[in-house]
């Protein structure tokens, strides 16, 4: 309250803090201008702090940064969109600063406020200021004056919209690349509010200027353009301009300029249409999954899937299946790990047949790859072929890698198959996973990493939720709780962990009879870390079994625990004694 009382203190501490030498300071008042704003009320806002804003030439970006950022949310607190315009010439300074972060917040806030200014307000004072911008001597205010002209532009009358897009073409064939790649950047949000016959004309001939650039940054860029400019032509015309263009540069010599086609290449196709895409963009894309550059096929490749849905089966394994053959064993790894993220999609496209001839035979080789994240990837996405070929085949072709992998060196690739075991038991059924699974999953309990035991046991649990209590009762839970003999003490945790994810499932009568007396046997194991553990599993174990069990068994198990020489032991098995009292209360 005393900064509203006294409205004349709160502009001296920012001007006294915002010449401080500490940026923290400066930075803090910089951020607390919403705050001095409406302290000073809005017309004191507009005649002092925002002049006061203007002249500050602080020379550290963040604090400019945060200024530009502070200014776009200023108009209730310069009196309302009538008074925006007062917010316009900071911002227009902090758009001309060398540093590209506060320039493009600088011209975000623009944005913002000029889409909420009058219209008379945008023509006398917004679009001046962007004509200033755009002619300005240093080229990082040409730079920002790209970013405005799709706001300046559909309120401007008709003699200023001729000159605006005249402008624009000149800033396309600026003499600084830095220029040129900003006109290609925000060459569709500009396009897309332009008249439908200047569309055809000038900004096709801007678009033109920008695809023949010698600055291969430049190009790149208007790869950008030519998906969002094809949406905004009639499709004849996106034939006849635009699918030429994408053509060419997926056989540019910069192998940036061809890893942006290959990288935006489904979202290219969209702007032309299947059929120009089947005669024109087939061979392109093809060009580009056997380009010489690494780059270029691992962005080709992990768009294959995409790509081939928008073909026809026929076409896609035609075409598309001998590249990805290839790239299946590419001299890179990053290409084959790429094709092995998205192969799976492939089999519903092409079908079951297909699916059995010519992509289970890359899945396998895929699946023994010996870069892990290839195999990784393949795993993740198994049941998208189960669904074509169904299980009998999966489990005769693939199942054997399955269970290799199982035994992998690599601790994130057994993770990936635990996590995938209860989805591949749901697929396999019962018998099936009894023969080839079930020893697997008892090994993972007794892995050398902590997070395949966590997951082991998380597994464990969903295996009884999937085949029930019964089918739990004769398969795991006798080989879990022989482990909580093992000798070493990391073992025996698991066990305690995968009880406590078991008992919910199993019922209180299972929970009851057979795993709340191993639980209470480990209350005396010699290792603090167990006993405090077994402690934390009956606080568990408490809502599940009867009232009676947990006063006759459960409660005199922690009080022994509660007066351990160990603090941890105490303190835990104190919390899961007043967990009982509070359960008792609300059970009364």
């Amino acid at each position: 309250m005393a900064m509203i009382n006294e409205p004349l203190y709160p502009i001296a501490v920012l001007i006294d803090e915002l010449k401080n030498e500490d940026i923290q300071l400066r930075l803090n008042s910089i951020r607390k201008l919403s705050t001095i704003a409406r302290a000073l009320g809005e017309e004191r806002t507009r005649k002092e702090l925002i002049p006061f804003l203007s002249e500050n030439n602080d020379d550290d970006d963040e604090v400019l940064l945060a200024m530009a950022e502070e200014l776009g949310v200023f108009i209730p607190y310069v009196g309302g969109v009538e008074h925006a315009n007062v917010l316009l010439p900071p911002l227009e300074t902090l758009c001309i600063v060398e540093e590209t972060c506060v320039r493009d917040k600088a011209v975000e806030s623009l944005c913002r406020i000029g889409a909420q200014m009058r219209e008379q307000d945008l023509v006398e004072f917004f679009i001046p200021l962007l004509k200033r911008l755009a002619a300005g001597e240093w080229f990082t205010a040409r730079v920002s004056s790209c970013g405005l002209f799709h706001i300046a532009y559909p309120s401007a009358p008709e003699a200023l919209k001729t000159e605006l897009r005249t402008l624009y073409s000149q800033l396309c064939q600026d003499d600084m690349p830095m220029v040129r790649r900003s006109a290609a950047t925000n060459l569709g949000k500009f396009a897309a509010t332009v008249e439908a016959p200047h569309l055809k004309v000038d900004i096709m001939s801007m678009f033109d200027d920008l695809t023949h650039d010698d600055q291969d940054s430049v190009r790149l860029l208007a790869v950008e353009g030519c998906a969002a400019l094809g949406k905004l032509l009639e499709p004849q015309d996106c034939i006849a301009h635009i699918l030429p263009v994408i053509v060419n540069f997926s056989q540019d010599k910069s192998w940036r300029v061809r890893y942006m086609v290959a990288n935006q290449l489904y979202e290219l196709c969209e702007a032309v249409g299947p059929e120009p895409t089947r005669s024109d963009l087939v061979p392109a894309y093809v060009r580009l999954l056997r380009d010489n550059e690494a780059e270029v096929r691992i962005a080709a490749a992990g768009k294959v899937t995409k790509f081939c849905r928008i073909l026809n089966s026929e076409l896609a394994i035609q075409n598309i299946l001998p590249c990805v053959k290839e790239l299946s064993t590419d001299s890179s790894q990053h290409v084959r790990s790429a094709l092995a993220s998205v192969i799976m999609g492939m089999a519903p496209i092409l079908g079951k047949d297909a699916t059995i001839e010519q992509l289970l035979p890359i899945f396998l080789s895929l699946l023994k790859d010996e870069f892990p994240d290839v195999r990784l990837n393949i795993i993740s996405k198994l049941d998208q072929v189960n669904q074509v070929i169904g299980i009998d085949l999966l489990s005769q072709s693939l199942l054997p890698a399955i269970v290799e992998l199982a035994e992998d060196r690599h601790w994130r690739v057994r993770l990936a198959i635990i996590e995938y075991i209860p989805l591949l038991a749901s697929q396999l059924g019962v018998g099936f996973f009894d023969d080839k699974l079930g020893a697997l999953c008892m090994q993972w309990l007794k892995d050398k990493v902590y997070s395949i035991r966590d997951a082991a046991a998380n597994n464990v649990k969903r295996l009884a939720e999937e085949f029930g209590p019964d089918w739990a009762m004769q398969h795991i839970v006798p080989q879990v709780l022989d482990m909580i003999n093992n000798p070493h003490y990391l073992y025996r945790m698991t066990i305690l962990h995968a009880v406590s994810l078991l008992a919910p499932v199993m019922g209180k009568d299972i929970t009851c009879s057979k795993l709340l007396p191993v639980v209470i046997n480990a209350s005396k194991d010699r290792v603090p870390n167990i006993k405090f553990n077994v402690a934390k599993v009956l606080q568990s174990l408490i809502p599940i079994v009867d009232q009676s069990v947990v006063e006759k068994t459960i409660r005199p198990c922690l009080v022994e625990l509660s007066e351990d020489p160990d603090v941890d032991v105490r303190y835990f098995a104190t919390q899961a004694l007043q967990s009982s009292d509070q359960q008792m209360m609300m059970s009364n």
